[in-house]
């Protein structure tokens, strides 16, 4: 399977994940984001850079737990809150829509 951005082809897993991370870019994020309904703001980005940053660290995709308390912490808000954000943010979930529009793997624990 693939997707195609400005003429060019790339490889998604049969869940719709790039297979090759170094293939990510914006505008291949915004075609995922489209597949996911969902249209990219600033909140959308700042959360994709996030996940990006945390993945080139750790080499895992953060959980869902760790999600919310980093943005809990950068936000000032509690877990509640943003968890209700990030959800607002990604309604399917998270974990799963940010991970695929930043070109990162499923992340484990994952359904």
């Amino acid at each position: 399977m693939s997707i195609e951005v400005n003429g060019v082809s790339y490889e998604v897993d049969e869940n719709g994940y790039l297979v090759n991370l170094e293939d990510w870019n914006e505008d291949v994020a915004v075609k995922l984001a489209e597949g996911e309904e969902i249209e990219m703001a600033e909140a959308h980005w700042d959360l994709v850079k996030f996940l990006r940053n945390y993945y080139e660290e750790y080499q895992i995709a953060p959980a869902v737990k760790v999600l919310t308390k980093a943005i809990a912490s950068e936000k000032g808000m509690d877990k509640k809150e943003a968890s209700e954000f990030l959800y607002g943010l990604f309604p399917k979930g998270p974990a799963l829509q940010a991970c695929k529009i930043a070109g990162l793997p499923k992340p484990t624990g994952c359904v």
